[in-house]
């Protein structure tokens, strides 16, 4: 098969498992936002979306089909940190069928389709490519989600929890990476707009990991490493005196201690070419042997490869030298405290 969708057939096979999110309540209703079929009795749309229809009902959502009928819904798991979300519906019409998720994310130049509800608009798509992948959208309790995918597919509000659809390959289906036997796949969920012409979605690597638990327990589980990161660009390289751009810098480490073997932030900032610079921290540059080189590449290994209470070997440089800490992770505390930015919060800014 062409990997150039034949955008008309992708509608026309996609579209009944789409599903719309309502507000619901006697003096009130309006578009929410999307969701997909996930399995034969759950679907998934966004956390944000989750608890704006469901508000405080208990958990119940108000769900629309592109056939016309209506199901209520209920919330079974949530995780605020990735904005994944999955809802629990008793029947689902004939023609609604799960959606497989890719296994990898997308490459960049791939052929894109997202499909939903946007500005309260039911049955929608919208088409475009992968603009852009591994990218770090931060979020409104202080994280930033990793590995996010972007696309100029247009995708506007309502469109948020909808799937964002490519095809699978012919040498995908070949090597047995759809054991489905779908043409299609969801290659990331829907999540915000920002700007003319870019759109983010949550990548299928951290869905795959989110999803099962919130299923199982209704919630995910996530490693805390206690430490609040910014990029070792050249700047911040020459500001720490160190050989080269690499790694994280540790800004700061929550609970830290004098010990050799605990994290160590910064002690303060040093003016270099015109902005102030956090100086004197770890760089942290691999976990468990994979070289860390950017804040997502440290979250997205912090997501999809651990556990709390697991320890790791974390490689450093502390003022230069190269040494190696045995951490323990803890678990990230529920939302709703405080929003330090420790373990994802959005980059630093140099000031």
């Amino acid at each position: 098969m062409s990997l150039e969708p034949d955008f008309e057939a992708l509608y026309r096979d996609v579209i009944p498992s789409v599903v719309s999110v309502y507000v619901g309540g006697r003096h009130r209703r309006g578009g929410a936002g999307s969701a997909f079929v996930y399995d034969d009795k759950h679907l998934v749309t966004n956390e944000h979306v989750s608890r704006l229809a469901s508000g405080s009902d208990g958990g119940r959502v108000e769900l629309r089909f592109a056939d016309g009928s209506w199901r209520v819904g209920e919330v079974v798991g949530g995780d605020a940190y990735t904005d994944l979300a999955v809802v629990a519906v008793e029947t689902l019409p004939a023609d609604a069928a799960a959606l497989p998720l890719a296994t990898e994310n997308p490459a960049p130049g791939r052929a894109v389709a997202a499909l939903g509800n946007p500005l309260g608009l039911d049955g929608s798509i919208s088409a475009g490519i992968v603009s852009g992948a591994n990218r770090s959208l931060p979020t409104s309790n202080g994280f930033a989600i990793p590995d996010v995918v972007q696309t100029d597919a247009p995708i506007n509000p309502g469109n948020s929890g909808g799937p964002l659809v490519g095809l699978v390959s012919d040498a995908d289906a070949e090597r047995g990476e759809d054991s489905t036997g779908s043409s299609y796949e969801v290659v990331g969920v829907n999540r915000a707009k920002q700007g003319d012409n870019i759109g983010f979605a949550v990548s299928p690597v951290i869905a795959n990991r989110i999803l099962p638990a919130l299923v199982s327990d209704g919630r995910y589980r996530h490693s805390y490493l206690r430490a609040r990161t910014l990029d070792v660009t050249p700047t911040v390289a020459e500001a720490n005196r160190l050989d080269a751009p690499r790694g994280v810098l540790v800004v700061d480490a929550a609970g830290a201690d004098t010990s050799d073997e605990s994290l160590s932030g910064c002690h303060g900032t040093a003016r270099h070419r015109g902005s102030n610079i956090p100086v004197g921290g770890d760089v942290i540059v691999a976990i468990e042997g994979n070289s860390v080189r950017t804040h997502e590449e440290l979250m997205r290994y912090l997501i999809t490869e651990t556990r709390p209470g697991e320890p790791i070997a974390v490689d450093i440089l502390r003022d230069g030298d190269p040494m190696t800490l045995v951490v323990q992770l803890d678990e990230r505390p529920a939302t709703g405290g405080r929003r330090d930015g420790r373990d994802g919060g959005s980059q630093i800014p140099v000031e």
